[in-house]
């Protein structure tokens, strides 16, 4: 194996660098993988623009990552090098109470490899190797492409925000607020959950556009109709879950005006500290149960995987842009324009 390799070095906000760094060497419980496919999420875009300012310098972000495993520690027991696989990005002790009882995405001892939660940020996946431990390494199917594959963290949070947390039943109408990337995924494990009605709510008509085609039954936009209203003439009993996948604190406010008795809604989108309000009142009366949905567990990653592997969900269909590492830069800006969905680094 070559003793460097080429990666995206964030030197600071707005200087990533296309550099050669040290090839990383495994613990005995860490595996080594070469990239194949990398996800582009929107925090990494975030930490490259200086959007989001939690960012350690140097740093290698990327965390949606498949490969080929290329080298093994000694304590190794579960993959040998030249399996392909997929990687969680978070890494959890398994010992906590947090862990112990499941909600590995607690744990207080947790890793990050190239994205953003825990303190131990750790190297990411826009680089020809990373490393990581054997626990968040899970294995890939010959049927599901590296590309697909390095979808399975943002699906897994779509499962787990949907399934999970707000366990969506078949037959609920379901509205989608945000249908960029991970609004999509949400929208298609809804559908593939049996959702009823399946209403696509974007600014974008490009977003909107893409939702359709993958199983939406109605597009609305808040730009050029009156979202509330359009979306009661649709259902007229109000909807029976609604996903807020979009960011801004104005969709939000629009998934609380939308609250009828008994809706399920999630706060899956908003990362920053802003604000909204509920009458506290109605919201007794309404008896609307309010979910929120962060990160992922290996309980997730495997439904994930399941989701692909038996055919109910193909992520290729999301991947509107592919791009060597070398074309990193181009793909940032693709990254900061509207008519994109899923962009894949390929290094």
């Amino acid at each position: 194996m070559p003793q460097t390799m080429l990666a995206a070095v964030l030197k600071n906000f707005n200087d990533l660098q296309l550099l050669q760094v040290p090839l990383p060497e495994p613990a005995a419980d860490e595996v080594v993988v070469r990239i194949r496919s990398c996800g582009f999420c929107a925090t990494d875009y975030k930490a490259i623009k200086g959007i989001r300012r939690n960012v350690t310098f140097p740093a290698i972000v990327g965390h949606e990552p498949s490969g080929t495993v290329a080298r093994v520690g000694k304590a190794v027991t579960h993959f040998a090098e030249g399996d392909d696989v997929i990687i969680q990005p978070s890494g959890f002790c398994g010992f906590c109470s947090d862990c112990r009882t499941g909600n590995t995405h607690y744990c207080r001892h947790a890793f990050v490899t190239g994205g953003d939660g825990p303190d131990d940020v750790r190297p990411g996946a826009f680089a020809e190797y990373m490393k990581t431990r054997e626990s968040s390494v899970f294995a890939k199917l010959a049927d599901i492409s590296f590309d697909a594959a390095a979808i399975t963290e943002p699906l897994s949070g779509a499962w787990k925000g949907v399934i999970h947390k707000s366990q969506m039943s078949p037959g609920d109408d379901v509205v989608v607020i945000g249908v960029g990337g991970i609004g999509l995924l949400c929208m298609m494990v809804a559908r593939a959950a049996g959702a009823g009605r399946l209403i696509a709510v974007d600014v974008s008509d490009y977003a909107l556009t893409n939702a359709l085609a993958l199983g939406a039954i109605h597009a609305v936009n808040p730009k050029t109709s009156d979202a509330k209203n359009q979306i009661y003439d649709i259902l007229p009993d109000g909807p029976d879950l609604v996903v807020e996948a979009a960011g801004p604190i104005e969709a939000v406010n629009l998934m609380v005006s939308l609250l009828r008795r008994g809706t399920k809604w999630n706060v899956f989108g908003i990362t920053t500290h802003e604000k909204f309000e509920l009458d506290g009142g109605l919201t007794h009366f309404l008896e609307a149960r309010m979910d929120a949905s962060f990160g992922t567990t290996p309980l997730a990653m495997t439904n994930a995987i399941r989701l692909m592997e038996r055919g109910l969900i193909d992520t290729e269909k999301i991947i509107s842009h592919r791009f060597p590492l070398t074309d990193i830069h181009r793909a940032v800006e693709v990254m900061g324009s509207p008519e994109h969905n899923k962009v894949i680094i390929n290094p």
